[in-house]
């Protein structure tokens, strides 16, 4: 039951004049039904089938998401199994350095950093503020086995230091 007060009939219904036929319907006093009408053309299977397009968009999402999640750890897993070769690469690469400095002819070559060496070597070390050597110097890559040099005849290295060097 409603709780607001019934509205007032309109002037017509109380217009004694109006002839009356007994008929509510047909004198315009009755109640309409709603229920046989369909609200903004909403009927039940309208509603089942948007429940149902609804349900399988959902659905569809969810597996969608799984898809991508499994894509994604597929991803994940194929990084691993390459970061764990690159690591069995540097393993085998520090073994193997390993085995260098295990060495004794490498122990002997660290040690003469130190000033260890057999007693018939003769330590030296450069001095701190030492110039850097010459392009020419003993050693260097100028006079090294196989480079080229300038082969000059000693008349012509005589006459360029008395007379200077030609042209």
């Amino acid at each position: 039951m409603s709780r607001r007060p019934a509205p007032e009939p309109f002037d017509d219904a109380l217009d004694p004049a109006l002839p009356t036929t007994g008929d509510p319907a047909a004198d315009g006093t009755a109640a309409i039904d709603f229920s046989s009408l369909s609200v903004a053309g909403v009927t039940r299977r309208r509603v089942a089938v948007l429940a149902s397009a609804m349900l399988a968009a959902w659905i569809v999402i969810a597996f969608a998401r799984q898809v991508s999640d499994a894509s994604a750890a597929a991803t994940r897993a194929q990084d691993i199994a390459t970061g764990n070769a690159a690591l069995r690469l540097e393993v085998a690469a520090m073994e193997r350095e390993l085995d260098l400095i295990g060495r004794q002819r490498f122990v002997e070559q660290a040690a003469r950093a130190y000033g260890v060496g057999s007693v018939h070597e003769i330590p030296f070390a450069l001095a701190p503020g030492v110039a850097p050597l010459a392009p020419d110097a003993p050693g260097s890559a100028a006079v090294r086995l196989g480079s080229r040099s300038d082969d000059v005849p000693p008349l012509e290295r005589w006459l360029t230091v008395l007379f200077g060097p030609s042209g």
